[in-house]
């Protein structure tokens, strides 16, 4: 069933620019769609959820293709299809992946992806399939015992990058040009120091995205302060910008960005151990990542995932194990809007945005 959106307040909400969805890969000429009205058929009317056919999966890797398909990708080694709106799902896992923790999974189309396993040493892997999972190639095993990787992203068809927690004292980025077919370790010359104890989030997918042909940014916390990297050469050089999202503790920090132009972003995050307060759980900047103002009425909990609303520069939603919330003015106010536990959140540009998390849950928000 559908539970809970707000959908008239979404509705009178969106914006008349489009905007590029965040997280999504420009591979395509944008897509014609018209801004949703009151009453229209683009109206959101709240998270339907779609029987995955598992239960004893998290899904903390998510990439929407459109309102038709859409890949999870989650423990055990797991990932799923859809190419029929959630009505039916393939298990469509890499052979002898079992024990895999995956935790990102970017999508070009319905055929071809990119998934990530975390994890330390050769636990860190990706895998890149090109006829809708039916095959896949392992196309990189981290060799190295310091690493741990926990987030890809792609600029387009072909250029992407990966982050590992830090490796002598900096955060390591892999490279590719080849769609992920290979990838390569990038010098860390412009690469600042990173804090003690600090670290990214594999949690949502969403501790690295980009936005563009060149701007990616990278979230971090476990350390003194949160902190949001962001690089404007394709991760050659990065500047590191202070949040008020609370950080001081392994738990806490930064755990999800989204941007909707190169310019406009959102930050979410707080402390995961359930039951524990997540105060100035969300900040927002609107020149690139340079700066970083907390939001006057952030979410009342810990949030993992964040996505902007389609064609809209107003409305976004964030979600974690305790509900989801929703923005109509662009992060500045938060308000809960449905209960239910996701881990991430991802939108693609004709209205198809799906929430994944615990117990096998996936869902997409119906108009």
């Amino acid at each position: 069933m559908a539970v809970g959106l707000s959908a008239g307040a979404v509705a009178a909400a969106l914006g008349a620019a489009p905007a590029q969805a965040a997280g999504s890969v420009p591979i395509a000429a944008p897509v014609a769609v018209p801004v949703p009205a009151e009453g229209s058929a683009h109206t959101p009317s709240g998270w339907r959820l779609k029987d995955t056919g598992v239960t004893d999966v998290r899904f903390r890797g998510l990439a929407a293709v459109n309102r038709h398909t859409a890949w999870v990708a989650g423990s055990k080694g797991t990932v799923l299809r859809t190419a029929d709106g959630g009505r039916s799902w393939a298990n469509v896992s890499p052979p002898g992946a079992g024990e895999l923790e995956f935790r990102d999974i970017e999508a070009f189309d319905g055929r071809r992806a990119v998934v990530l396993a975390i994890g330390e040493g050769e636990a860190s892997r990706t895998y890149r399939t090109e006829d809708a999972g039916r095959t896949w190639k392992e196309t990189f095993r981290n060799p190295d015992p310091k690493a741990f990787y926990d987030c890809l992203t792609f600029f387009d068809r072909r250029n992407g990058l990966a982050m590992s927690d830090p490796v002598d004292g900096k955060y390591r980025i892999l490279s590719t040009a080849d769609g992920g077919k290979s990838w390569k370790v990038l010098p860390d010359k412009g690469m600042p120091e990173a804090l003690p104890g600090e670290a990214g989030f594999a949690a949502s997918g969403q501790c690295l995205v980009s936005n563009g042909p060149r701007d990616v940014w990278l979230a971090t916390g476990g350390a003194s302060r949160g902190r949001v990297l962001h690089s404007a050469d394709r991760g050659l050089t990065w500047r590191a910008t202070d949040l008020s999202i609370p950080a001081g503790d392994p738990a806490r920090g930064v755990f999800g960005v989204a941007f909707r132009d190169r310019t406009h972003g959102i930050a979410v995050g707080g402390d995961y151990r359930a039951g524990q307060a997540s105060p100035d759980a969300a900040a927002i900047t609107a020149d690139g990542g340079r700066t970083w103002q907390r939001s006057t009425t952030p979410p009342t909990e810990y949030r993992s995932g964040v996505a902007w609303l389609p064609h809209s520069r107003s409305v976004a939603l964030s979600v974690g194990p305790t509900g989801t919330d929703v923005t109509l003015n662009a992060g500045r106010s938060w308000r809960k809007i449905d209960a239910g536990s996701y881990d991430t959140v991802n939108c693609a540009a004709d209205f198809g945005c799906w929430a994944s998390g615990e117990k096998g849950r996936v869902a997409r928000l119906e108009f």
